[in-house]
C-alpha cells in the first residue's frame, strides 16, 4: 500500500470519526434545546414580571434583566434551529451545537456570579412599598429620640412610636375603608377590564386626592384581575410633565419583550389599528396613572389584540380616546365621617364627649374628599375645642378664588399648613422644589435644610415624622434602614401631587423676583417666561430648582442670585450644559444635580463649580464624573459632603493620581453607591485627613482599597458593602483607631477579616453579613473591647461567641437571610 493511500485512509477515518462525534452531539442537543425551551418559558415571565411589575428598578438591575432577556430570547430562537435541523447536515449541525455549549456557558455564568451578587447587593434597595404605605423604621430610631430630649415638634414623649403605631392603623382602616367607599368603583372598573372584550381603553377620573391611583393599584392586586391577565401587569407612572418618548419605549419593552401574541416585533404600526398576523391573544393590562394630556395619552395607547389600558386621570378625555370611563365618586357623608373620626380620634364614630355638630360642620367642609379629610383631621387631632370652633370659622371663609371644586378644596387644606410651627411650615414648602411623583432621600433633605434652618440630620428626621403623622408626606424606607449608621439615603420621602400643588401655591404668592423659593413647577423646554421678562432685575430667591431636558449654553440667560442658598437642578437628557447663573449665586451652600434619563449624563461647563467657594454639600446622580485637571484653580474650600449615585467613575491611571486632598481639603462625607464602572479609587482620597464618613455601596467592578488607606486615621464610618469583586480589606487598617463602624456587608468574595482589625480600638460596631467566604475570625478581634454588635451568618456566629467572654456586653445578631421576591407584589 502506498503512503500516500495510508494517510488518506487515516485522514478518512479520522474524519468519519469527527462527523459521527459531530453528529451524536447535534442529535443529544435536541433534547438540549427542547429542556433549554421548557425553561425559557418559565423563566421568562418571571423576568417579565419583575421588570414590569410597577416597581421602579435602579438602573443596574434594569442592565441585569435586559442582558438576561436577550440571552434567553436568543437561547430561544437557538433551540428551534436545532430541532429544526437535520441529523446528517453535519457543518450546521457542527455550528449549532458549538453555540449550545457557548450559550449553556454564558447562562451559567451569569446566573452563578454576577446575578447572584447583584441580588445580594441590590435586593434591599428594592424592596419599597407603594407610595400609599409605610413599613416599620428599626426600634433603634429610639437614639434619634433621646438625642431630641425635650425638642418635641409634636409634643409628647415616644413620638416616634406613637406616629409608627397610628401610621400601621391608618393603613388597616383605609383598607377596609376602600372595601365600603370604592367598592363599587373597584366592582365597575373590574368588570369593564375584564368582561367586556369590546372595550380595550379605560379611564378612572376625578379630582385630586380623590383615590384614584389608591383604586387602580388595589384593581392590580386584586387576585381576579391578577389571574385574569395571568400577572402581565404594567404600572406606569406618567405625571405632568413626563418624557413620552421614554414612556413610550418602556410600554414597546413590556410588549415586545414578552413576545406579545406571539409577535416578536412590536411597533409603531401597532398604534394605528390591530393586526391580521395573530395566533394567540395573552390578556395584558397597561395602567397609565396620573395622565395630564390628551396628546400624551394618545401616543402612550398601543391597540394590541388582548392588552387593555387602565387611565387614571384628573381630565375625563373624550369617548374616542377611552372606550369607557368611571368618575370616582367622592366619599358620601357616613364614611366621610367615619375617615374624619379615625384620623383625629382613632375610632370610626363621634366620641361621647365630643361636639357632634362641630364635627360635622367640618367634615361637610371637606366635600367628601379623602385627603381633605386626613389632612385636616390630623391637624385638629389633640386641640382644644375653642380651636376647633376657630378652625370651623376660618374654613367657612376660605372661598373658593374660582369655581374649581379642587382649588377650593386647596384652600381648605392650607390651613393645616398654616397652623404648623415656622419652621416644619418651611421645611414643606421647601418639598414643592423636587419634581412630582418623584422619591426624596432624606440626605438631600438634611443638606438643604441644614443651609436653610439650620437643621441637623435628626431634626430632619423629626420635622420628617412630624410631616407624615400630619398626612402631608409619605416616608418609605429600605428594610435596612433605621440604624445608627445606615445611610439617609435609604430613607425616602414622597408626597401625594394635590399636596406638592400646596407647596407651590403658597410659595407664589409674591413677584417672581422677591419669591423665597423659585421653582419650576413642571419640566419646561428652557427657562420659563415668567422668569425671562424680569431677568434684567436679580432674583432674591434662596432656593432655586430648575426641571428642564437638553440644555445647551444659549439655552440660558443671564440671570443674578445675590442670595440663593439651594440650587436643585433636575434634568432628563444624555447630554446637560450647567447653568451659567451658577457664577452669579455666591452664597450657594448646596448643589443637588439629579439626572431622570434612563442613561448617564454627559456634563458640560463643570469648570462653574470653581467659583462656589461657599459650596458645603454636592449631590451627583445619574451623570458621567468629568475629568479633573491636575492643578484645579480654586479648591472647593468649604465643600464637606459629596453623593455621587449611579455615577460613571472610570478613572484613568493619570487621573488615580489626582490629588484630591487639595481639591477638597475640608471633606468629611464622601458617599458611592451604584458607581458600576468604578474599579480604583485614587490613593489621595486616603490624605484627606479631615474624612470621618466614606461610604462605598453596591460598586461590583471595585477590587481594591487604596494601599495607603491607614492614613485615614480620622475616619469614624466605613461602609463597602455590596462590592462583590473586593476581595481583602487595606493593610494599615490598623491605624484606624477612631472607626466606630465598619459594614463590609455582602461581599460575597471577601475572604477574611485582617488580623490588623485588632488595632481599631475605638471599633464598636461590625456589619459582615453575607460574606459566605469568611469563614474564620482573626484572634486580634479579642483586644477590640469597645465592641458591642456584630452582624453576621449564622456560620460564623459561632466563632463569635468564643470571644464574649473577652468582649463584654457584645451583642451578636443572626441575620435573617431575604432571598424571595415578596417585593414584587407592594
Amino acid at each position: 500500500m502506498a503512503v500516500t493511500e495510508f494517510f488518506a485512509g487515516e485522514i478518512t477515518t479520522e474524519l468519519l470519526k469527527m462527523l459521527i462525534s459531530i453528529t451524536r452531539k447535534a442529535w443529544f442537543c435536541k433534547y438540549s434545546a427542547e429542556q433549554l425551551i421548557l425553561t425559557i418559558n418559565e423563566l421568562l415571565p418571571i423576568i417579565h414580571e419583575i421588570k414590569y411589575s410597577g416597581v421602579e428598578l435602579t438602573a443596574t438591575r434594569q442592565h441585569q434583566l435586559d442582558a438576561i432577556s436577550r440571552a434567553l430570547h436568543d437561547g430561544h430562537e437557538l433551540a428551534g434551529k436545532v430541532l429544526n435541523s437535520s441529523r446528517w447536515n453535519v457543518y450546521k449541525n457542527l455550528q449549532l451545537s458549538r453555540k449550545m455549549e457557548k450559550l449553556e456557558k454564558k447562562i451559567s455564568r451569569f446566573v452563578q456570579g454576577p446575578l447572584q451578587a447583584h441580588v445580594l447587593a441590590d435586593v434591599h434597595h428594592l424592596r419599597f412599598e407603594s407610595m400609599e404605605r409605610m413599613d416599620r423604621l428599626d426600634g433603634s430610631f429610639s437614639r434619634v429620640e433621646q438625642r431630641l430630649g425635650s425638642m418635641m415638634i409634636g409634643g409628647g414623649n415616644g413620638w416616634w412610636t406613637e406616629a409608627v403605631v397610628r401610621m400601621e392603623e391608618e393603613e388597616v382602616y383605609e383598607g377596609n375603608l376602600l372595601k365600603v367607599g370604592m367598592e363599587l368603583g373597584k366592582r365597575r372598573v373590574k368588570d369593564m377590564i375584564m368582561d367586556r372584550d369590546d372595550l380595550s381603553v379605560i379611564g378612572i377620573n376625578g379630582i385630586g386626592g380623590s383615590g384614584k391611583t389608591t383604586l387602580a393599584r388595589e384593581i392590580c392586586r386584586d387576585d381576579d384581575v391578577r389571574s385574569y391577565f395571568n400577572h402581565k401587569i404594567f404600572f406606569l407612572t406618567v405625571s405632568q410633565s413626563p418624557n413620552v418618548e421614554q414612556l413610550r419605549q418602556k410600554i414597546l419593552g413590556f410588549l415586545s419583550e414578552s413576545k406579545f401574541n406571539g409577535c416578536s416585533n412590536i411597533d409603531s404600526q401597532w398604534t394605528l389599528g390591530y393586526s391580521n398576523n395573530i395566533n394567540t391573544v395573552t390578556p395584558t393590562l397597561v395602567v397609565l396613572d396620573d395622565v395630564w394630556s390628551l396628546q400624551v395619552l394618545q401616543r402612550l395607547i398601543f391597540k394590541v389584540p388582548g392588552c387593555k389600558t387602565l387611565v387614571t386621570s384628573r381630565i375625563k378625555f373624550s369617548s374616542p380616546v377611552l372606550n369607557s370611563s368611571y368618575e370616582l365618586e367622592l366619599l358620601g357623608e357616613e364614611n366621610a365621617l367615619s375617615l374624619f373620626c379615625h384620623t383625629v380620634y382613632g375610632t370610626t364614630s363621634v366620641p361621647l364627649h365630643a361636639d357632634a355638630d362641630l364635627i360635622k360642620q367640618i367634615v361637610e367642609k371637606c366635600k367628601g374628599l379623602p385627603l381633605a379629610l386626613k389632612v385636616i383631621g390630623a391637624s385638629l387631632r389633640d386641640k382644644p375645642e375653642k380651636y376647633w370652633i376657630g378652625a370651623k370659622n376660618r374654613l367657612s371663609r376660605a372661598e373658593p378664588i374660582c369655581e374649581s371644586h379642587e382649588a377650593e378644596l386647596l384652600n381648605r387644606m392650607k390651613l393645616s399648613i398654616d397652623c404648623l410651627p415656622e419652621k416644619v411650615r418651611n421645611c414643606f414648602l421647601d418639598l414643592g422644589s423636587f419634581p412630582e411623583d418623584k422619591r426624596i432621600p432624606l440626605d438631600v433633605l438634611s443638606n438643604i435644610w441644614a443651609e436653610l434652618h439650620n437643621i441637623d440630620e435628626e431634626e430632619a428626621f423629626a420635622i420628617l415624622v412630624e410631616l407624615s403623622s400630619k398626612n402631608l408626606v409619605t416616608l418609605v424606607n429600605d428594610s435596612r434602614a433605621g440604624d445608627r449608621y445606615d445611610s439617609n439615603c435609604d430613607i425616602l420621602v414622597s408626597q401625594h401631587d394635590v399636596l406638592r400643588d400646596l407647596a407651590i401655591r403658597m410659595s407664589v404668592l409674591e413677584s417672581v423676583n422677591n419669591r423665597v423659593r423659585l421653582v419650576m413647577a413642571r419640566r419646561e423646554n428652557g427657562v420659563p417666561k415668567e422668569w425671562e421678562r424680569d431677568a434684567e432685575n436679580p432674583f432674591l430667591a434662596r432656593i432655586v430648582s430648575v426641571h428642564t431636558g437638553e440644555m445647551q449654553e444659549m439655552d440660558w440667560l443671564k440671570m443674578e442670585f445675590p442670595k440663593a442658598e439651594v440650587l436643585i437642578v433636575n434634568f432628563d437628557s444624555t447630554d446637560y450644559f450647567l447653568p451659567p447663573f451658577i457664577s452669579n449665586m455666591p452664597k450657594l451652600r448646596s448643589l443637588v444635580l439629579i439626572n431622570y434619563n434612563t442613561k448617564t449624563a454627559n456634563l458640560h461647563n463643570i469648570s462653574v463649580l470653581g467659583t462656589l467657594s461657599n459650596l458645603r454639600s454636592l449631590w451627583f446622580e445619574k451623570v458621567t464624573v468629568p475629568q479633573l485637571p491636575k492643578k484645579p484653580i480654586l479648591p472647593l474650600a468649604n465643600l464637606r459632603k459629596i453623593s455621587l449615585l449611579l455615577c460613571k467613575i472610570n478613572l484613568q491611571d493619570d487621573q488615580s493620581e489626582l490629588d484630591l486632598s487639595q481639591l477638597f481639603p475640608c471633606l468629611t462625607t464622601l458617599t458611592m453607591d451604584h458607581c458600576i464602572e468604578m474599579t480604583i479609587l485614587p490613593s489621595s482620597i486616603c490624605h484627606i485627613k479631615t474624612l470621618r464618613n466614606l461610604s462605598i455601596t453596591n460598586c461590583e467592578s471595585l477590587e481594591e482599597l487604596p494601599s495607603d488607606f491607614g492614613k485615614l486615621i480620622f475616619l469614624q464610618v466605613l461602609k463597602v458593602n455590596a462590592c462583590p469583586k473586593l476581595k481583602a480589606l487595606p493593610v494599615g487598617i490598623k491605624n484606624l483607631v477612631w472607626l466606630e463602624h465598619i459594614d463590609v456587608s455582602q461581599c460575597v468574595n471577601l475572604h477574611c477579616l485582617n488580623e490588623e482589625i485588632g488595632g481599631c480600638l475605638s471599633l464598636k460596631d461590625i456589619d459582615m453579613h453575607e460574606c459566605p467566604q469568611i469563614r474564620k475570625l482573626p484572634k486580634s478581634l479579642a483586644r477590640v473591647r469597645k465592641l458591642r454588635h456584630v452582624l453576621c451568618d449564622e456560620e460564623v456566629s459561632w466563632q463569635w461567641k468564643d470571644f464574649e467572654q473577652d468582649l463584654p456586653g457584645l451583642c451578636i445578631q443572626v441575620a435573617e437571610q431575604c432571598f424571595d421576591l415578596d417585593w414584587l407584589t407592594e
